[in-house]
């Protein structure tokens, strides 16, 4: 379950990593500049924040298993067409669908784990799922790379393609229905508004989710704008880069395991907070090398590696935290927590690119006010539990035994 749910979750966000080192060549190839390039991830984002807000509660309606086998199909067939692409506005709009199909295997995979979890299992859950979805930020790159190497950027996308429909055939075949049907919502479009309207104005939920948003918003920073920085500013290879970009992986993998570990003794929210706090110093430290030119390629890197590292206690205890008072309707709200994630990290995407592809000065500002931002909101906000142990439901099994 966990390897099924984390492909799941993971293949959305291939749809980016796997085309980072790409960009480059799609800019030349296009005839367009950085900034439009970087729009082609922003339509992506927004697809896949908007897919969610679709799908989450329609999957609360009808069971995980058709949504999530409807919505991989469309990936399958925009990223198809995203190979095909004759200029850079056809890109973005495929890319907004592609974004839409993506949507799924995340929202859903996130309502599987709250159908079958919930408190502090449901945090050790999302820690392991992290171990799976990380496999993907860590080898999409170096896929994207090793494809350039002996095909132009379009393969990419023929092998995104051909990836989604082996995910849609496993899933059809193996992924059982986790929602019973007396537990889904059988109302209409009143009830579905009604059920988000209870979800998005729940001040737990918001708090969380928001502190959440803010961390991926640091995260699509770096994913938008490390590739121009790293290969224009520092000059490495679209291969070097692909393994910066791994190095960067196995430090968010690797903390969320460690979370995993801690989580049971010592609370989601004390050990949200470490990570906002390791979040807002990477940050700064990022815009202070990039700025300055001091440290290097050496010192992005480890500050690029605090920053994704710092995500790897943040992200599973915040899901866990937002989503632990929706058994009932984990899909509306795993939808509008997606919906926030991918909504700030569409409108940060551009803002990478504004100053050109030589630079990576608009990138540290991001990164350095999303985690401080993030850290500041939840200092400023009073959690019901001190410790952040959740327990309002029972816990329906263990994924670690």
């Amino acid at each position: 379950m966990i390897l099924l749910v984390g492909a799941m979750a993971a293949f959305g966000p291939l749809c980016i990593d796997m085309y980072l080192p790409a960009l480059p060549d799609i800019s030349d190839d296009l005839a367009a500049s950085a900034s439009s390039v970087q729009l082609s991830l922003t339509a992506c984002l927004i697809g896949l924040g908007a897919g969610q807000l679709l799908i989450g509660p329609l999957s609360d309606r009808l069971g995980r298993r058709r949504p999530l086998c409807l919505g991989l199909a469309l990936f399958v067939v925009a990223s198809c067409a995203c190979a095909f692409a004759p200029s850079i506005a056809v890109l973005i709009a495929l890319r907004l669908l592609q974004g839409l199909g993506g949507a799924a295997g995340i929202v859903i995979s996130r309502a599987v784990v709250r159908d079958l979890y919930s408190g502090a299992t449901a945090a050790r859950f999302f820690s392991l799922l992290m171990l799976v979805t990380g496999a993907g930020p860590i080898l999409a790159p170096q896929v994207g790379a090793l494809v350039l190497s002996f095909a132009p950027w379009r393969g990419i996308f023929l092998a995104l393609s051909v990836a989604g429909s082996v995910l849609l055939l496993i899933a059809a075949l193996r992924l059982p229905e986790t929602l019973d049907a007396s537990n889904r919502n059988a109302g209409g479009l009143r009830v579905t508004l009604s059920t988000m309207r209870a979800v998005a104005t729940h001040r737990t939920f918001v708090a969380n989710a928001v502190v959440c948003g803010l961390g991926f918003g640091s995260i699509f920073a770096y994913v938008a704008g490390s590739s121009f920085v790293v290969q224009n500013v520092y000059g490495l290879s679209a291969q070097a880069y692909g393994v910066v970009f791994a190095v960067n992986a196995v430090g968010l993998v690797t903390a969320s395991q460690i979370n995993g570990r801690l989580v049971g003794r010592l609370g989601s929210t004390r050990l949200m907070t470490a990570g906002l706090i390791g979040l807002a110093s990477g940050g700064v430290c990022v815009l202070i090398v990039v700025s300055t030119g001091l440290f290097g390629i050496g010192g992005l890197i480890a500050a690029m590696l605090i920053v994704m590292s710092s995500n790897g206690f943040i992200a599973p205890n915040a899901m866990a935290l937002a989503m632990n008072d929706f058994p009932e309707s984990a899909g509306s709200a795993s939808a509008l927590l997606g919906l926030l994630q991918f909504s700030i990290g569409a409108s940060v995407a551009p803002l990478v690119g504004l100053g050109g592809s030589n630079t990576g000065v608009p990138m540290g500002i991001i990164m350095a006010t999303m985690g401080l931002a993030a850290l500041s909101l939840r200092l400023a906000l009073h959690y019901p539990s001190a410790s952040g142990r959740l327990s309002p439901a029972p816990d329906r099994g263990s994924p670690v035994g």
